[in-house]
């Protein structure tokens, strides 16, 4: 950067900030409908809207509900919608098994989002807590997640979920070689224009509590935790070294998670590799914005265009958040 630029009154900062036309003329950054990712938590039932307490504004729906509200998302310009399953907690068991059920809730809402929507891209988590007794992200033996085991289990999830119809595929279990594991599956299997998006890094965060609650995992998990497989937030060296794992075993796309207070690690990966890098603007980052305009101390419009725009300024391609509908409302303005 050149610090050698003429001093006051030659250079006035606030020339170009003087106008709406001026100020945008020179903005560093933009951000579109296209950046956004929307996520969404489906559940059995017909015309079945369930409100998730720790998330105002956000609800569980049924196919059919989950159908209407991505016709108006791809309406906006959202290119992507992300689905995560609630399931009845007496599907869960053990070993996950929900997870590779062809009719399991995720396959048939992506079917259903096919068949409405052929033109609109569906992403799929691959991990197993949504369906599992104990909470964790993969199997446990003697109260440990263990590594390859669920690896064969999340490769069956995975090729489920592509068979079904799913266009990229988001391992979020942060197992180690699960993505050169799963690239080598969906290769063998002829699917060679399915995208991974990896959950590269993805730390052991607090503020994944109100996504526990929303996809019914926080009972089951209990007191435990799961700092044995995902990041400690203390690292950031770490972070770029599971990056280039992952792009080296096949990941087309990198993901952190969550996103606002990880938004130096955005910038370190961007910078490093220069990939399709996105961030999830976690259900805890979006409950604290949602809470703080409930109770009139934020203006939401603002915080939640400032804190998007702030993901674009950081290196990101894109963002998956909870706000994109309204965020795409916003941008049409």
């Amino acid at each position: 950067m050149n610090t050698q630029a003429p001093h006051f009154p030659r250079t006035r900062m606030r020339r170009v900030r003087k106008n709406g036309w001026s100020r945008r003329l020179v903005a560093e950054n933009i951000l579109t409908p296209d950046d956004l990712i929307w996520p969404v938590f489906v559940h059995e039932g017909k015309n079945r809207a369930t409100e998730i307490p720790s998330m105002p504004g956000v609800q569980r729906l049924s196919l059919d509900l989950l159908v209407t509200a991505a016709k108006e998302a791809y309406g906006l310009g959202i290119p992507v919608i992300a689905l995560f399953p609630a399931i009845d907690p007496g599907l869960k068991s053990e070993d996950g098994r929900e997870a590779v059920n062809p009719d399991n809730i995720i396959c048939k809402a992506i079917r259903a989002l096919k068949d409405a929507l052929p033109d609109m891209g569906v992403l799929c988590d691959v991990a197993l807590d949504p369906f599992t007794t104990h909470g964790q992200d993969g199997l446990l033996q003697d109260g440990y997640v263990v590594n390859d085991e669920t690896i064969e289990v999340l490769i069956a999830q995975t090729l489920n979920q592509v068979e079904a119809g799913c266009d990229i595929i988001a391992p979020s279990d942060m197992m180690d070689g699960r993505i050169g594991a799963l690239r080598d599956a969906l290769e063998r299997e002829g699917h060679v224009n399915t995208a991974i998006m990896s959950y590269a890094a993805k730390y052991a965060s607090g503020f994944y509590g109100p996504f526990r609650d929303a996809v019914g995992s926080t009972g089951n998990l209990g007191q435990g935790d799961k700092r044995t497989y995902q990041m400690n937030h203390a690292n950031s060296d770490e972070a770029l070294r599971e990056v280039a794992l992952d792009i080296n075993e096949g990941a087309d796309m990198v993901m952190i998670k969550p996103g606002m207070p990880y938004l130096d690690i955005c910038r370190r990966v961007k910078d490093e590799f220069g990939v399709p890098t996105f961030a999830y603007q976690v259900s805890g980052e979006y409950s604290m914005l949602a809470a703080a305009a409930i109770n009139g101390w934020l203006d939401r419009d603002k915080v939640v265009m400032e804190s998007l725009l702030g993901f674009k300024r950081a290196g990101c391609d894109g963002v998956l958040t909870y706000f994109a509908v309204e965020a795409a409302k916003n941008l049409q303005v």
